[in-house]
């Protein structure tokens, strides 16, 4: 019978030990949220620069986001390990002292969403979800013309375009901060980490 491999002074059976220092590339995002992502940017973009000119464009964005909504609502219960929801309330409360310390140069090194992304994926789901009902309230014979659905719609959809600069900025910041390309991230769903020895 054959004896199993033994790690010693050079490895195991002979090879160097590996470096559990090292960069290495982990999965992290899965396809569909990579493709939610990116879908919900663009029907964002769309959304944003389709108003009153081209409106089928607009609606069709519109309901479009709402159907990504719905998908990402599922997808956090359902999805891969980094797409559920489940450490969104950890990640919230830790949040307030991330941005602290993100004032002093302190990133600190998170698989996933770090807390500030965290806050930011929150807000810009309630947000878009706010902008993309009270959009589709106010095509409907109910609520057409009534000022305060089309306020909401309007104040909303502004601060959806608010806040996506400042995720934007935030991927910018991080990028710099921890020398990593995170929007290749979000193509290949792929990171890189370092392990511990």
């Amino acid at each position: 019978m054959k004896e199993e491999a033994v790690p010693d002074a050079r490895g195991v059976a002979g090879r160097p030990p590996a470096d559990r220092t090292a960069p290495r590339m982990v999965e992290v995002w899965d396809l569909p949220l990579r493709l939610w992502h990116w879908l919900l940017a663009g029907f964002v973009l769309v959304a944003w620069f389709t108003p009153t000119v081209h409106d089928t464009f607009h609606r069709f964005a519109g309901y479009s986001v709402i159907g990504l909504l719905a998908f990402r609502l599922i997808w956090g219960v359902y999805g891969s390990r980094y797409a559920r929801f489940r450490m969104v309330g950890v990640r919230l409360r830790a949040a307030p002292r991330y941005l602290l310390n993100l004032r002093r140069g302190m990133t600190g090194r998170y698989i996933g969403l770090n807390p500030a992304g965290t806050l930011m994926l929150v807000a810009l789901l309630l947000t878009l979800a706010v902008s993309a009902i009270s959009g589709a309230m106010a095509v409907t014979v109910t609520f057409f013309g009534v000022w305060w659905v089309e306020d909401t719609h309007a104040y909303a959809s502004d601060a959806v375009i608010v806040l996506v600069v400042l995720h934007v900025a935030g991927v910018v910041l991080m990028a710099i901060l921890q020398r990593e390309n995170l929007v290749r991230a979000m193509i290949t769903g792929r990171k890189r980490i370092r392990g511990h020895s």
